[in-house]
């Protein structure tokens, strides 16, 4: 014996609440890992930050500098040259190595420069990595770059 279903108005109560319950609890969760995952501001006040940015950028421009950024058997490389190609050893270096989505992984690897490069013993996990590089140069001019790094 068959019976004939009917849609009443408490079945289509149901499914309606049922759907916006979905939609908001998926909401919610991405909301939730949203905030949970923020790694963090860039600059404290970015009105402030690009009153000077023009200048900055134009006088890291003027430097020339070129930088390369590898993962090679354990360590991470990071070769700058200026506009001949020649190595460059600026007065300071110093640069933070992570990830894009999270800063759980970030390091402060200790660089030294051999001659051609600097390098660091740091043996990354795979996949891809930002480096936050901040160097000066002799002449007091800051350089400020982020390299992308893809370790396979």
């Amino acid at each position: 014996m068959t019976r004939d279903f009917r849609l009443n108005g408490w079945h289509v109560l149901a499914i309606f609440v049922g759907a916006f319950a979905v939609i908001i609890g998926v909401n919610l969760a991405l909301a939730w890992n949203a905030v949970a995952t923020f790694p963090g501001l860039e600059v404290a006040n970015s009105y402030v930050a690009s009153q000077t940015f023009d200048d900055r950028r134009a006088a890291q421009e003027a430097l020339g500098w070129t930088v390369d950024a590898q993962a090679i058997d354990g360590q991470i490389v990071l070769a700058i040259t200026d506009a001949k190609g020649y190595p460059v050893q600026p007065r300071t270096l110093s640069a933070k190595v992570g990830r894009t989505t999270s800063s759980r992984d970030d390091r402060t690897p200790d660089f030294t420069f051999d001659g051609r490069a600097y390098t660091a013993d740091d043996p990354l996990a795979t996949g891809y990595w930002n480096v936050w590089l901040t160097a000066e140069a002799f002449d007091g001019t800051a350089f400020q770059q982020r390299l992308s790094l893809r370790v396979r």
